[in-house]
């Protein structure tokens, strides 16, 4: 393989400071000899390999022709995109440059894009279907992609307000026994949907929001009774609805609307014996038109690349033990606390 860089790409800009990008690729491609030279760049090796780092550099090419820096997470992501592609582990529609240069929302100087095949998929699916189901563990960008959707479509008139919501029960802790107001009971399970909409508006705006009713932040109990027309309403942490709560919240369904419903059914709080209305849903809506489930895997963890490392192990633990979060699989005990 022979690259000619062209003269507008800085070569750091393709090789990264201090050749980290290069040696990403190097690292994802043992068996190959990559040499730079000037603004030329060879690879050695076997052919399948060779066109793989050719792609790969093409990729990159496409993705700083459009002003984006390419980083050491994009090069390894881009990397695994094309390896699946070529392994038949993907229908390899979209090419990484696709993924990588899909821009949802601009804010306050920064660019919320995904950053996996699955998470484009997910954007897709949210534009395509009134129901959205977006499944998968921590850190893979649910929640944060279907906010700065919703965000996108208030700022472009497809909806008038934005209602976010999340059953309020967390890891044994019942809110009778925090002290404070209803409103400081509630606050902490609401404030990490307060802390993506910071990310996403400016902060100044959002208590006018609020306090127009543009944007709602409110506990899954609060949508008993409404009907929510021309919204955009996500429901979060949607593994600790009950059935019952799951079917309340889906015919709150109004006109012009749009739902999202972001979970990861590995992390269920629910008390013993209750059993989550997420997990419940896909085998009662899998088909429906419509309605689509993303589901999203270690793979997509955009966080720190060991929450991804253990995502994949606590999965093979209870595949091999039978259990579930490393626990017994019928939830945490009567207590419903976790236990030492």
């Amino acid at each position: 393989m022979q690259l000619t860089v062209p003269a507008q790409h800085p070569m750091v800009t393709v090789l990264g400071s201090g050749d980290s990008l290069l040696r990403v690729i190097e690292k994802a491609f043992p068996g190959a000899d990559i040499h730079v030279r000037g603004n030329e760049i060879s690879a050695v090796g076997d052919a399948t390999e060779v066109a793989l780092i050719s792609r790969v550099f093409d990729e990159m090419m496409l993705v700083l022709r459009t002003g984006q820096p390419m980083t050491e997470d994009a090069v390894e992501r881009s990397i695994a995109m094309l390896k699946a592609s070529e392994n038949g582990e993907s229908d390899g529609q979209e090419t990484p440059a696709q993924v990588l240069t899909q821009n949802i929302l601009s804010s306050r100087g920064r660019t919320i894009r995904p950053k996996t095949l699955n998470q484009k998929r997910y954007v897709d699916a949210i534009d395509k279907h009134t129901i959205v189901f977006g499944i998968g563990p921590a850190g893979t960008g649910k929640t944060y992609l279907a906010m700065a959707k919703a965000v996108q479509a208030l700022q472009s008139k497809q909806v008038n307000r934005i209602i976010l919501t999340r059953p309020a029960v967390e890891a044994g802790e019942r809110l009778g026994f925090l002290p404070g107001t209803l409103y400081e009971k509630i606050d902490p399970y609401l404030r990490p949907l307060y802390d993506a909409l910071h990310d996403m508006l400016d902060p100044d705006s959002i208590p006018r929001l609020m306090a127009a009713g543009t944007i709602e932040v409110a506990p899954l109990a609060y949508m008993r009774g409404r009907t929510l027309n021309d919204a955009f309403i996500i429901l979060d942490e949607a593994q600790n609805t009950s059935p019952e709560q799951m079917k309340m919240f889906l015919t709150r369904l109004g006109f012009d609307s749009k739902i999202v419903i972001t979970g990861d059914v590995t992390q269920v709080d629910l008390p013993e014996g209750t059993k989550s209305g997420l997990r419940q849903v896909q085998d009662i809506l899998e088909g429906v038109e419509d309605v689509h489930f993303s589901r999203l895997s270690s793979h997509d963890v955009v966080r720190h690349k060991l929450v991804g490392r253990i995502v994949d192990a606590y999965e093979q633990y209870d595949s091999t033990h039978g259990t579930q979060n490393g626990g017994h699989k019928g939830g945490r005990g009567k207590s419903g606390h976790k236990g030492k």
